[in-house]
């Protein structure tokens, strides 16, 4: 265990860039997950942190579960630990866990791709649907926002642990799937209600403002709309993805 006192220590600068920068994942090979509740989604998925990283005051009160979970423990300053976050009720642990190595497209898989998807709180709560309803491949496109990216960790609420996660990818990558590919449209395409679903299947959901691209639309067996019989124009991208996927896992038709 290693207590630090000061904001020169160079393993919290080296906290701080990780906690911080959105992408610095990519590169380090390592992600900063914070929060008791991401930590223990993690281990409860047999996740083994390298570092596990306290704030003085939590330490003192820590039951072994925490304080064994790691081979490495960090305990900041309170004041050090508050500067890891731009929360202002900042989480008082978190671990250092290696990013999950990135596996091949599986062409059979219920799948979610993501076409441009910018808003970290989106993606994250549709990676929070795509675990709940069992759609274990996740594949986003370039453009996306970062998967491990903290806001898209904070949304997903631990969804990252059950799900494989595939992020930059190319429309030329996808022509390994095997399953057919559904998109939604606020203005055209058979509702929902009224639509055969297939299962397992793959559901593309796009740009916040653009939708699906053209290319990926043309890509599709099936375009499908929500009705709306409040008048609204279209839905979130997030909330018209938990209405579609919870439809094809519970065969609504």
């Amino acid at each position: 265990m290693l207590v630090v006192t000061s904001r020169d220590n160079p393993q919290l600068k080296a906290l701080r860039r990780l906690a911080q920068d959105n992408t610095l994942y990519k590169k380090s090979g390592r992600v900063w997950i914070a929060g008791d509740h991401l930590c223990r989604a993690s281990l409860t998925r047999g996740v083994k942190p390298m570092v596990a990283v306290f704030s003085s005051s939590f330490w003192q009160k820590a039951s072994v579960e925490w304080t064994d979970s790691a081979a490495r423990t960090l305990v900041l300053d309170d004041a050090l630990w508050r500067g890891l976050s731009e929360l202002e009720s900042p989480s008082q642990m978190g671990f250092v866990i290696d990013l999950p190595a990135t596996l091949p497209i599986a062409a059979m898989q219920p799948s979610v791709v993501l076409d441009r998807v910018q808003d970290a709180g989106n993606v994250g709560s549709i990676l929070r649907s795509a675990s709940a309803f069992g759609f274990r491949q996740v594949i986003a496109l370039k453009g996306t926002a970062a998967l491990w990216s903290p806001k898209v960790l904070r949304a997903a609420m631990g969804a990252h642990f059950g799900l494989s996660l595939i992020e930059g990818v190319d429309l030329p990558d996808l022509d390994v799937l095997e399953l057919p590919v559904l998109i939604t449209s606020s203005h055209q395409g058979e509702y929902l209600h009224r639509a055969t679903l297939p299962m397992p299947c793959v559901w593309a959901l796009g740009h916040e403002g653009q939708g699906v691209c053209v290319e990926l639309s043309q890509r599709a067996s099936q375009t499908i709309r929500i009705a709306q019989p409040g008048g609204e124009e279209s839905l979130n991208v997030a909330a018209a993805a938990a209405i579609c996927l919870h439809a094809s896992a519970c065969g609504v038709t």
